[in-house]
């Protein structure tokens, strides 16, 4: 039954093991995310049957309109391997499982209504508010400060405007603007450097504060977006390139697959 299956006695059943590899990695990566507009996943194994041995040529994955845990919505996603070592008998299962990690080529793009939506994401918003280091309770007299209404708007030659409210929870709010320049360190993380801070509509006597307030919010987003936090389990980002272009920030680089998740 199983030759005939895999195109050993039809030939036209040659293609058989790329339509159940397509069916099945499509549904299974379809629920690593917590919604998905498209995805769209394309194996090739020829001949089929070296799929009984666990063998594929090439898998290629594409996803529109995903959200990852709930609040991180990414525009488009993609990524491509060479030749991968799966276990048929997860396939027969309806599942994807892999028999030793592999490496991807990888893309993701980000809208910049996507990247505003994130900052109101728990796993952000605990990272700017009730902070209390001295260089910002030394400005409030003693009390937490928080950051809010953070808004960004990306810019050429990959740099962005970023807005922001200070609360210094004594009554006072203060509002920053700022342009940035975002790049790759140690191919996980997107710093954030060169703060260009605009004082111009701040009244003068409240320009010094507003300097120290903005280069601190500066220093919490440069730790902030390490791509280990955010990876689904199993895979690791690794990025080698990063571009704003119009509305959209491009991050590409290659993948580590260690294990195909099984949700987000």
């Amino acid at each position: 039954m199983l030759g005939g299956l895999t195109g050993f006695t039809d030939p036209k059943g040659t293609d058989w093991g790329e339509r159940m590899l397509n069916t099945v990695a499509s549904q299974t990566i379809r629920h690593l995310f917590t919604q998905s507009e498209s995805v769209e996943v394309f194996v090739r194994c020829y001949p089929s049957s070296k799929l009984l041995q666990g063998s594929i040529d090439s898998f290629k994955m594409s996803g529109r309109g995903l959200v990852i845990r709930k609040d991180f919505a990414v525009e488009e996603m993609s990524f491509e391997t060479d030749a991968v070592s799966i276990d048929f008998g997860s396939v027969l299962s309806g599942k994807l499982s892999l028999k030793q990690p592999t490496q991807a080529v990888a893309q993701v793009i980000l809208s910049e209504t996507g990247i505003n939506k994130a900052f109101q994401a728990e796993l952000v918003k605990k990272r700017l508010l009730n902070l209390s280091e001295a260089t910002l309770t030394a400005i409030s007299g003693g009390e937490p400060v928080s950051f809010t209404e953070v808004q960004i708007k990306l810019l050429p030659g990959n740099r962005l405007h970023l807005v922001a409210k200070a609360d210094l929870n004594n009554g006072e709010l203060m509002s920053l603007s700022m342009t940035l320049g975002i790049g790759i360190e140690k191919r996980r993380r997107v710093s954030f450097k060169d703060p260009k801070i605009e004082l111009e509509q701040i009244p003068e006597a409240q320009r010094e504060v507003s300097q120290t307030l903005s280069t601190a919010l500066v220093e919490i987003l440069d730790k902030m977006v390490d791509l280990d936090r955010f990876d689904l389990d199993g895979v690791k980002m690794r990025l080698n390139r990063l571009e704003t272009e119009g509305q959209s920030l491009i991050l590409s680089g290659y993948a580590e697959i260690e294990r195909i998740p099984s949700n987000s």
